[in-house]
């Protein structure tokens, strides 16, 4: 048989490459099946590493600015043959890089990814694969574009509260290998720029904003929309998913020509799983728990999903530290739980534990398939 393995990391307890090697030698201990791995992740935490690990590229590290302007050691990855970059905006600009007394979204800066992305470009790269969960601004992008040339007139176009005084847009300095760039954003949300379900009034709360500094940046990121949208001649001033990570998926897609994708295509993309998934017979999936969230876009509903559509012989199944609630249309043909003993639940979180879970679980479903055939 051939068998694909593509576990979602088990949080707080394996890498989703750890768990993908833990079920392969379950399954090389009972059977002489081709075993393959892919990492996973679902476009959040993880992805860097995740799609770095399958494509065999590398992980760099640069000093850049932090949100609220100091400086921090951000990891990003490269595959030098795709000339790809591979970078996780939280790394740069992520809400746990702020102290919870400090968090106020009118002093935070995207200027970090900004020159992470600068830096992929000067190492060659020309293709993004872009995660943006996690973030602790609400600058729509701005720190971001300033860091890449672009110049917002009347202000310094770096924190949340230079969107106020904005009156025009200078792109004459903006990096020109820009032009010869793809960025492809994992983004799971639909919610526009502003408004009742924009970026401020939805995600500014756990970002430190009050209900004024909300309504004040919400009227500010509407009139920055409509400036951007007639220096950059664009039909709509803001579509579905703009309002994704503090307003950054809008100053992607509209000054960057970015594409806002779902994550866990995107990361399925990025991995070229497909045409592995078109010739095998079992695909083995999983995450820390399986339950009636898992449909809702997470990895291995992706990956299973992806899986039928197009094989639709192939057989799913999913492993998971618990198992509740699974609903039909997760794509998984069956669940099963790993543990195989009452156990605590940092018992069940440990590293050789849960991977001797995971490996005797997915030993015992190889054993039933081959005996069923």
């Amino acid at each position: 048989m051939k068998i694909i393995v593509a576990i979602d990391s088990l949080k707080g307890s394996l890498t989703s490459l750890e768990a993908g090697n833990a079920a392969r030698d379950g399954i090389l201990s009972v059977s002489r099946s081709d075993v393959k791995i892919f990492p996973l992740a679902d476009g959040g935490e993880g992805t860097c590493r995740a799609i770095i690990a399958g494509l065999g590229g590398e992980l760099k590290s640069a000093e850049v600015c932090d949100p609220l302007g100091g400086k921090v050691v951000a990891e990003f990855g490269e595959v030098a043959s795709k000339k790809l970059a591979v970078i996780e905006m939280a790394n740069a600009a992520g809400l746990p890089l702020v102290p919870d007394n400090l968090r106020n979204p009118l002093n935070t800066t995207t200027y970090g990814v900004g020159e992470l992305i600068r830096r992929a470009i000067d190492d060659g790269c020309r293709n993004f694969v872009i995660g943006i969960g996690g973030s602790a601004t609400n600058d729509c992008g701005i720190g971001m574009l300033t860091a890449l040339g672009y110049k917002f007139v009347g202000a310094n176009g770096i924190y949340g509260c230079d969107l106020e005084k904005i009156s025009a847009v200078d792109d004459t300095n903006a990096l020109p290998a820009l032009k010869e760039c793809t960025f492809r954003i994992a983004c799971d949300v639909t919610n526009p720029l502003t408004g009742a379900n924009g970026c401020s009034a939805i995600y500014g709360p756990q970002k430190g904003a009050t209900p004024e500094i909300i309504a004040t940046m919400d009227g500010w990121i509407k009139n920055f929309g409509e400036l951007s949208a007639k220096f950059l001649h664009l039909e709509k001033n803001s579509v579905a998913g703009d309002g994704a990570a503090g307003g950054i998926g809008f100053a992607f897609r509209a000054y960057l020509r970015g594409e806002l994708v779902p994550g866990v295509d995107l990361v399925l993309d990025a991995l070229d799983i497909a045409a592995e998934l078109k010739s095998a017979d079992v695909v083995i999936t999983g995450e820390g728990r399986l339950d009636s969230q898992t449909a809702q876009g997470k990895a291995p509903s992706g990956v299973a999903k992806l899986a039928k559509k197009l094989n639709p012989k192939i057989l799913t199944v999913g492993l998971g530290g618990s198992v509740a609630d699974l609903s039909d249309d997760a794509g998984l043909d069956a669940a099963f739980a790993i543990l195989r003993a009452p156990m605590t639940l940092a018992e069940a979180m440990d590293k050789k534990i849960a991977a001797d879970n995971i490996s005797a679980t997915a030993a015992q479903i190889i054993r039933l398939i081959e005996r069923a055939r």
